[in-house]
């Protein structure tokens, strides 16, 4: 056990606020790549040298090595192989078919997990939109909806479903929470059709509505380019799924050389390169494809991985405390703190918590806990990513991708205050209301 002073959280508050604020008081400085670098180093050394002489520095090892190495190695794997692709059309941008492409893509978080699935349609669902006046909205819905909600179904959707499935949960136990998935979908994607609808009919410029009921009924037409890239999508969900050390217990040895412990990740940087090395540069440049995102995003949770180590022991240490004992509280609880910490060694602390409770007798255990609060755990980890930019990988992506495409996405707070607070939370409570 670690005693984790208050003073270790500051670092990860500074962060977060500097997310939240830089952009709206330096705006040029932050627009900048390398400057964004600078300013995350600032606070990342210092944090660094801090928490190592505060005896953490094993803890901040673990996390950069095998929390952020992972998770930006996926990321920039999804991020490459998922820009070689190319999804052709020809359609309206209706309200109809956005809707259509966020139903698809509810569909397949749970298959390719949130990030394959944001990473493979925010493309063609930006191109399909590009000459929208009001577009906002259907990117946010598409985070919360693609990015987050979409991926409970299995332990590929999202990696705190995958720390539970390692923990006892089986497989096809994840398929018990559709219901919940089908009412949040359903809640969610009724909201989005009516808020486009009325503004495709009340509010958006003519140049992109249709001027004919013929052109309104225009089927769409699809076609892709870039194919190769399916393959090497499909490699990547593989590799996730069975290069671990649950499949292979030779990566955790103490004693494993570092090719073997970090064995995933070269396989999915090989087939990065390969994506790049057999892609057409046509297909890349008809998708506007850049660097600039997958790096920002690089940099930036650099800060967030290095500052929020204390707050995860603060966490780990304190859960048992917070006086939680039913499922909706796990709900809440773990839901609160995965919308900005990460949701995988959150969903783990209340894993521990719950387990730790006195169990009543006859209660039905799923991974060593009653199954209602391993229902709460679950949900409240996956569905509140939602709630901020960081609440999950995918969700700053889809956020770096949009700018780098011309949106003018809103700010940190103003997400949270403009569509999180008024649609997600709304939603999260009725669901509980009705399950919990």
């Amino acid at each position: 056990m670690y005693n984790i002073e208050p003073y270790l959280l500051i670092p990860f508050v500074l962060m977060l606020l500097s997310i939240a604020l830089m952009p709206l008081i330096a705006p040029r400085f932050w627009g900048k790549n390398i400057n964004k670098l600078i300013f995350v180093l600032v606070i990342a050394i210092p944090t660094a040298i801090i928490l190592h002489r505060a005896g953490l520095g094993e803890n901040l090892k673990h996390q950069m090595l095998f929390d952020y190495i992972p998770f930006i190695a996926l990321l920039a794997a999804l991020y490459v192989v998922t820009g070689g692709i190319r999804i052709n059309y020809t359609t309206t941008p209706r309200p109809i078919v956005n809707a259509a492409i966020m139903f698809i893509g509810y569909g397949l978080a749970s298959i390719v997990g949130t990030t394959g699935a944001s990473m493979l349609l925010i493309r063609p669902l930006l191109e399909i939109n590009r000459d929208r006046s009001y577009k906002i909205h259907t990117i946010l819905f598409f985070i919360a909806m693609v990015a987050n909600c979409g991926g409970v179904l299995t332990p590929l959707g999202d990696p705190p479903l995958f720390l539970l499935y390692l923990r006892g949960a089986e497989f096809s136990w994840f398929q018990t929470l559709f219901p919940q998935w089908a009412f949040v979908g359903s809640v969610l994607l009724a909201i989005y059709i009516v808020i486009d609808t009325y503004i495709w009919k009340r509010k958006e410029v003519i140049g992109v509505r249709p001027r004919s009921e013929n052109e309104s009924d225009e089927p769409i037409r699809i076609s892709f380019s870039g194919t190769v890239n399916l393959f090497y999508l499909s490699a990547i969900l593989l590799a996730v799924a069975f290069i671990n050390p649950a499949e292979i217990p030779a990566m955790a040895a103490e004693d494993a050389p570092w090719y073997m412990t970090f064995l995933r990740e070269i396989v999915l940087v090989v087939i990065l390169l390969l994506s790049i090395i057999s892609t057409r540069r046509r297909v890349r440049h008809e998708n506007h494809f850049s660097w600039e995102p997958i790096t920002e995003v690089a940099i930036l949770f650099i800060g967030i991985f290095v500052t929020m180590t204390p707050a995860l022991l603060f966490l780990n240490e304190n859960a048992a405390s917070l006086g939680i004992s039913k499922p909706s509280q796990f709900f809440f609880f773990s839901g609160a703190l995965s919308s900005f910490l990460d949701n995988a060694p959150t969903a783990v602390a209340f894993h521990t918590v719950a387990a730790g409770l006195p169990m009543a007798e006859g209660a039905t255990l799923v991974a060593g806990i009653p199954e209602q609060m391993l229902t709460a755990i679950a949900l409240g980890s996956v569905l509140f990513g939602a709630m901020t930019y960081i609440g999950n990988g995918p969700n700053f992506m889809v956020k770096a991708v949009a700018e780098n495409d011309g949106v003018r996405m809103p700010s940190f707070f103003g997400y949270i205050f403009k569509f999180s607070l008024i649609i997600l939370l709304p939603t999260y409570i009725l669901m509980s209301l009705v399950f919990f």
